[in-house]
């Protein structure tokens, strides 16, 4: 049992590996069929694959939730083990969150006007978001004794789970919102928005409130409240609304001076 949260964080980490190979694989073909004796033809965007993408990038996930879990129940605890989360973290909610926005990014310079090719320049910084993830994760690896109830600067399973939310708009497209995801300028907010997010120096409340007591606990019950009635209404749009609220809530909350100590 001992090498349980190990083995759940190297889940993690097949489950981000997985994500990318069908992210990687979303890419367009024309498909032709025959329609009473005529051929016609018509693009087809991966979009399956990187909807398949985004459920692996959920249950690694999960799988990085239930590690630390476990790890604390099992009173487990390794050096290994806390620079094997962060390894398997850079990639499911590091370089996976990055390879969907190159894709989209891809898709949205491919719209513009008269666009034969797209130049590796525009879609580049997609990949900023795994740099900016590598640098969060290695600082909260020197950090961590300080963080006991709350992260400094965004955790990065919450980048992936933003990011990865982005394929299931697009394959579900509530309220026509998908089509944001299209704009060039949108996806570079994003990315600069996370980035910035994450080494910032915003305190983030972890989602497991140190006592559970209203003082302590309000802003997750809040997030859970109000992510619940979002879902309701926006479907899979929910989650970047979560996303929001769990930002605003983090710059609202202030820790009680006892849960510092």
């Amino acid at each position: 049992m001992k090498h349980l949260p190990n083995l759940l964080t190297l889940a993690n980490l097949f489950c981000g590996c997985i994500a990318i190979a069908y992210i990687l694989t979303a890419q367009p073909y024309y498909y032709m069929r025959i329609a009473d004796g005529m051929p016609s033809y018509a693009w087809v965007h991966g979009a399956e694959q990187m909807y398949l993408g985004s459920l692996f990038i959920g249950i690694a996930a999960i799988c990085d939730l239930l590690d630390g879990f476990t790890a604390r129940a099992l009173k487990v605890f390794s050096p290994i083990g806390k620079d094997l989360d962060s390894l398997a973290d850079m990639v499911s909610f590091g370089v996976a969150p990055s390879v969907i926005i190159y894709k989209l990014l891809w898709d949205a310079l491919m719209a513009d006007k008269n666009a034969f090719d797209v130049s590796m320049l525009g879609m580049a910084p997609a990949f900023l978001i795994a740099c900016f993830a590598a640098l969060r994760l290695a600082k909260f690896n020197i950090s961590t004794a300080e963080q006991k109830s709350y992260f400094i600067g965004m955790p990065t399973p919450a980048t992936g789970i933003l990011v990865g939310s982005f394929p299931l708009i697009m394959w579900y497209n509530p309220y026509n919102i998908a089509s944001l995801l299209q704009n060039k300028w949108v996806l570079y907010g994003v990315v600069a928005a996370v980035c910035f997010l994450m080494v910032s120096k915003i305190r983030f409340f972890k989602m497991v409130p140190q006592r559970m007591s209203l003082a302590y606990a309000w802003p997750q019950l809040t997030l859970i409240v109000l992510s619940v009635l979002a879902v309701l209404f926006l479907s899979v749009a929910a989650i970047p609304v979560g996303f929001g609220i769990y930002i605003l809530l983090a710059l609202i909350y202030k820790q009680p001076e006892t849960a510092k100590s």
